[in-house]
Parts: C-alpha cells; sequence; structure tokens
C-alpha cells in the first residue's frame, strides 16, 4: 500500500510537522525520531538536516546546543486535522500492522498512518 507522504514533498511535510510542536523545547533526537516519519528511510539524514535547516531559516525553531525550540505554533486539531482510517496499514513511526490508521492533515498533504500511540508521540500528546 503507497502512503499519502511518499507522493508529497518530505521537507515541506516535515516543516510543517515542526510548525506543530505542542512543547517550549525538545530535546533534538525527539525532533528527529518525528520528522524521520516523514522520509522514506530512517537513515535519510540530508533530508532530515534539510528539514532542520529549512525550518530554522523560516523562523519556525531555534536550534541551541541539541534542543530545538520552537518560535511560532499552530497546534494540530485532533477534531479536524487528524483522520482516522479502517484499513491494512503500517505506522510510519514503528512499523506496527494497525488496521486503524491516523493521518495528520497538513497544506502540504496527508501524513499517516500513525497507530493510536505514534499519533500521539509525533503530535506531542504524549
Amino acid at each position: 500500500m503507497t502512503d499519502a507522504a511518499d507522493a508529497e514533498d518530505p521537507v515541506e511535510l516535515g516543516v510543517q510537522l515542526l510548525e506543530r510542536l505542542e512543547h517550549e523545547s525538545l530535546p533534538l533526537p525527539e525532533v528527529i525520531d518525528r520528522i524521520e516519519t516523514v522520509t522514506t528511510d530512517a537513515t535519510d539524514a540530508a533530508t532530515t538536516r534539510q528539514i532542520l535547516e529549512t525550518a530554522e531559516r523560516r523562523g519556525i525553531i531555534d536550534r541551541e546546543a541539541g534542543t530545538v525550540r520552537p518560535n511560532r505554533s499552530s497546534f494540530l486539531s485532533f477534531e479536524a486535522e487528524v483522520v482516522s482510517k479502517e484499513g491494512e496499514f503500517t505506522c510510519r513511526r514503528c512499523d506496527a500492522s494497525i488496521s486503524t490508521g491516523y493521518f495528520m492533515r497538513l497544506d502540504a498533504g496527508e501524513h499517516g498512518p500513525f497507530g493510536s500511540t505514534c499519533i500521539r508521540k509525533v503530535t506531542g500528546r504524549e
């Protein structure tokens, strides 16, 4: 099954994901864990770096000493911007097989699927 994010620009999806950070600050490894959900390979360091640099250049985040601080955030509305779909999916974060996939609706495209625990981790609700 092809995921919607595969056809979208991973840099733009990653930047928009960083715009949705709901924390005052996060350690860089936690931010990278979220960013890697938009790349096709968890070892794609070049895309991860490009997402971070683009977000920083646009003023969305500041990076300092292994910490990322959002400068602005438009929190993700679970009621309006996260949809669930039934089917056979693989979670983009943990690779688990799931029957209910949760997808984030971002301007750059739909991002997912995620399982119920991973959608909360990626959005910062857990």
